[in-house]
């Protein structure tokens, strides 16, 4: 058999027909998840609706395109009807399930035309793709009945079987095309006889182990698709060529292992906690946020400890920056394609890639070491022994300076509200933390009064603002509240921690539970803004109020541009800035009434947990362990995208556009 291969399509855009026939009895299989309840009369209309439509959508999308990609969105959304019944009561299904809808929409968003062409040099090859990823998506289909399906309902088991039967069609049509005579004839015993032995399979009650051998066996026969690509082209590529992919992917994938690691026997004292709470803890390490469910140092084990301060570490690197400096130590090259994606996640040139990302390491190693020698020697007089204030010290350094929050005291840093050297050790890691350490070198040089580039200097001006400003509304607002009882000096130690961390951090020295509201307000303020671009914090970052407060400048003296240290700020550079703005204010609302609507707690202090999880702070007013596995994975996914930034998860859908010019006149439109 010859497979014409002439032009060699791409695999991630063939198979789509294929995989959608095997997905047809899906939507039946998604109403067993209520078990033997019996899922409603118009949850079983919906399923029916959304197979239809989803065999529809496999027969349409190479023929009629628009109404294929159509019948594609009515089979999701009669998907996510089917399952409703089982997410309304299930947390951690209705996470999953989402994940998968938004998924599977972004992928259907993403098709177009020419990619499902066939042509006539390579349909053979095409028809194979189809019945390779037929069977792929049956076996999986298969592996994921027996969690959809834990009551072995009649109705399941016929999905499976009917995903069988349209997946051996596929390999039927395959063979059918690819083979003459009688070679046609010996071949289409193969999907013939997988249909009868599948047949007895169901009959006799083990029909899922059955498919999902006859599945192996026909993958095993099938012939290698890998011959039809490109030499070059992987089947990740096209997921991970773009920026926002690559970083949500890679903060993903560190959270789920970091989820599965915290959830075995030896990360905690006493018995496996739930996989909520794992994962809670998980994405509250990886995003540097420090919000937990847990007692840090009484519910996890020295070796989960380890594996918390491992998840903060690399969530404060970033695993790209971690890849890309042991690629170099190892003598490793990077292709023109890795370049160009990690310049733009680094925004760095070329030429100083590898530059800048080697300093980041050092800086970052060096004052972690520092940081932690400082905290050790203040930590022996209340650890049991050496060790344990070595690891005390580690711990707090590494957290303070990725801005996590973590802490291995129950009651976080109050027990040290009256050391001022613990107090300030801490506070210059999160400073140091939340600003680039390009920025940092520059500091002393900004602090001589010398010219430094513009970026830096809005960052520090704008830092030193809020420090200073975070300090005085503290000590003005708390002198007779937070902070009484304590003594002069410690007042002002205290005021400034608490300017430096909640901004970025999540440490605290006194009892946040009872400041007043002019307090909260301007904590609240100070936790949207969060850190520096290229720092480990979170929030809207430092230059983006300082450009949007120099155009407001601009905006009321009545200049037309926006000037700063002889430079002109670029228009694309000030709408970036407002859509940053916008985005972190949607998402954050969007949260907020999320929380609001779901949790019987009060709406301050819920309002308070939304925003310090969406500027990956970690403070709160106490309700982080009061919260249900529904509010816990609200509050898991507004740290997430607080991580990887509101902006970045909305240009997840854009493409690399180039900007075009336009000939249209000015529209005059009044705003006041």
């Amino acid at each position: 058999m010859e497979l014409i291969v002439a032009s060699r399509p791409s695999r991630a855009k063939a198979g789509i027909e294929g995989i959608l026939l095997s997905l047809v009895p899906l939507p039946p299989l998604l109403t067993c998840l209520v078990g033997t309840a019996g899922s409603p009369p118009w949850s079983r209309a919906a399923a029916l609706v959304a197979a239809l439509a989803c065999l529809a959508a496999a027969l349409l999308l190479s023929r009629q395109f628009r109404l294929g990609k159509l019948f594609g969105f009515l089979a999701l959304v009669g998907c996510a009807l089917a399952g409703f019944p089982a997410f309304a009561t299930e947390p951690l299904s209705a996470l999953i399930g989402a994940v998968v809808v938004m998924q599977a929409g972004y992928f259907l968003s993403e098709l177009a035309p020419h990619n499902l062409v066939e042509q006539r040099g390579h349909a053979v090859y095409r028809r194979l793709q189809r019945a390779r990823s037929a069977v792929w998506t049956s076996l999986l289909l298969t592996l994921a009945s027996f969690a959809l399906n834990p009551a072995r309902l009649w109705i399941g088991d016929a999905a499976v079987a009917g995903s069988t039967i349209l997946t051996q069609l596929v390999v039927l049509h395959w063979i059918w095309t690819a083979h003459r005579g009688p070679a046609r004839l010996s071949w289409a015993l193969l999907p013939l006889t997988a249909l009868a032995v599948s047949g007895i399979g169901l009959y006799s009650g083990c029909g899922q182990l059955v498919t999902l051998c006859l599945g192996l066996a026909t993958l095993f026969f099938l012939p290698g698709a890998t011959s039809g690509l490109e030499p070059r082209e992987q089947w990740w590529e096209p997921f991970l060529n773009h920026p926002a992919r690559v970083l949500i992917t890679t903060f993903f994938v560190l959270c789920l292992a970091g989820a599965l690691l915290l959830q075995l026997p030896w990360a905690t004292t006493e018995q496996s906690i739930t996989l909520v709470d794992a994962a809670f803890t998980s994405v509250s390490a990886v995003c540097v946020t420090g919000l937990t469910v847990l007692d840090t140092p009484r519910d996890f084990t020295l070796l989960g400890q380890g594996c918390i301060l491992l998840l903060i570490q690399l969530g404060g690197f970033g695993i790209m920056t971690l890849t890309t400096v042991a690629l170099h130590a190892m003598g490793k090259r990077l292709s023109l394609r890795q370049e160009r994606l990690l310049t733009t996640l680094t925004e760095t040139s070329h030429q100083d890639l590898i530059d800048s990302l080697l300093t980041i390491v050092r800086f970052t190693l060096l004052t972690e070491l520092a940081g932690a020698v400082l905290l050790s020697l203040c930590f022996l007089d209340t650890a049991d022994s050496l060790p344990q204030a070595l690891w005390q010290g580690l711990f707090t350094s590494i957290s303070a300076f990725c801005n996590a929050g973590f802490a291995l005291q129950s009651a976080n840093l109050v027990p040290y509200q009256s050391q001022p050297l613990v107090l300030h050790t801490v506070a210059a890691l999160i400073v140091l933390g939340g600003l680039a350490p390009a920025t940092c070198l520059l500091l002393p040089q900004w602090v001589r009064g010398k010219k430094i580039a513009l970026a830096p200097r809005i960052a520090l001006v704008t830092t030193t603002a809020l420090l200073l400003t975070g300090t005085l509304c503290f000590l003005m607002f708390e002198w007779h509240n937070a902070l009484d009882g304590l003594s002069l000096p410690d007042k002002l130690h205290n005021a400034w921690f608490q300017s430096v961390t909640l901004r970025t951090a999540g440490f605290n020295s006194i009892d946040l539970g009872n400041v007043l509201s002019p307090t909260l307000l301007i904590m609240l303020s100070f936790m949207f803004i969060g850190g520096s671009p290229g720092g480990t914090a979170g929030g809207i970052k430092t230059t983006t109020v300082g450009i949007l407060a120099m155009t407001f400048w601009a905006c009321i003296t009545g200049r037309d541009e926006v000037i700063a240290q002889n430079r002109r700020i670029p228009q694309s550079v000030i709408n970036r800035g407002i859509t940053v703005l916008a985005s972190g204010a949607m998402i954050w609302l969007v949260m907020v009434m999320a929380l609001v609507l779901t949790q019987p707690l009060p709406a301050r202090a819920l309002i308070f947990e939304a925003t310090s999880a969406l500027g990956t702070v970690g403070l709160s007013l106490g309700v982080t362990p009061h919260l249900d596995e529904i509010g816990k994975i609200i509050v898991m996914l507004t740290m997430f995208i607080g991580r990887i930034g509101p902006m970045t998860l909305f240009t997840l859908l854009s493409g690399d556009l180039q900007a075009t010019g336009s000939r249209c006149p000015d529209a005059r439109i009044t705003l006041t």
